[in-house]
């Protein structure tokens, strides 16, 4: 396969899982001014933090690559770019599996029960443990032995990239940030009618007036 396709298909997968990283830390934001957030008790709240916090660095690692090849690379495929969206996908998955996992804990725990809502919360984090990374694992064992012997036999040759496909993806870059983007100002809109933005600081709600106008920007 070309450099240029390798290069192509990895940041397209960074920027599909971003999309769900980017929609899952909106709610989480929301989710801190429910009415509901007050009645969890302290553990939980502090769990449901650490799961923001695990998003957080998701978002944050996912976002690397984009900016990378634009500001290092200069919008060039390089091998060296390849590795790194590689390298950044596969560590972003283990804090994402971890944060769904505390979410769905979190959620079941208050339907059916703290022991319940662990349960999931466990098998959900060790499912997509499993699959992410497990399972992926297993096949290359047994599957593509021959290819990947004649891929890494063969060193790819570093050619420029050309200015339509430079082009073309940022333009992709910048469509794919802009959902989550929409989707974060929207959250934020959304808590300012909320009773628990009345017991904010005046402080807290300048900072968050900023932050909102950050996004719109």
């Amino acid at each position: 396969m070309e450099l240029s396709k390798k290069v192509s298909i990895a940041l397209a997968e960074t920027r599909m899982l971003i999309l769900g990283a980017q929609i899952l830390i909106g709610f989480q934001f929301r989710g801190v001014f429910s009415d509901g957030y007050e009645k969890l008790p302290t553990h939980v709240r502090y769990l449901d933090g650490l799961a923001l916090a695990l998003t957080v660095c998701v978002v944050g690692l996912l976002i690397t690559p984009g900016p990378y090849h634009r500001l290092v690379e200069g919008g060039e495929d390089s091998e060296h770019l390849h590795r790194l969206a590689t390298v950044i996908a596969e560590l972003a998955l283990f804090p994402f599996a971890l944060a769904l996992g505390i979410d769905i804990a979190i959620t079941a725990g208050r339907i059916f029960g703290e022991v319940a809502g662990a349960v999931a919360g466990i098998a959900v984090t060790a499912a997509a443990i499993g699959l992410w990374y497990g399972m992926p694992r297993l096949r290359k064992r047994h599957i593509g032995g021959q290819e990947r012997t004649m891929t890494n036999g063969h060193k790819a040759k570093p050619s420029s990239t050309p200015l339509h496909a430079k082009i073309e993806q940022m333009l992709t870059e910048a469509r794919v940030v802009l959902p989550g983007a929409q989707a974060l100002f929207g959250f934020q809109l959304a808590i300012v009618l909320t009773q628990a933005f009345e017991q904010l600081s005046s402080v807290s709600k300048i900072m968050h007036a900023w932050l909102r106008w950050r996004s719109s920007c």
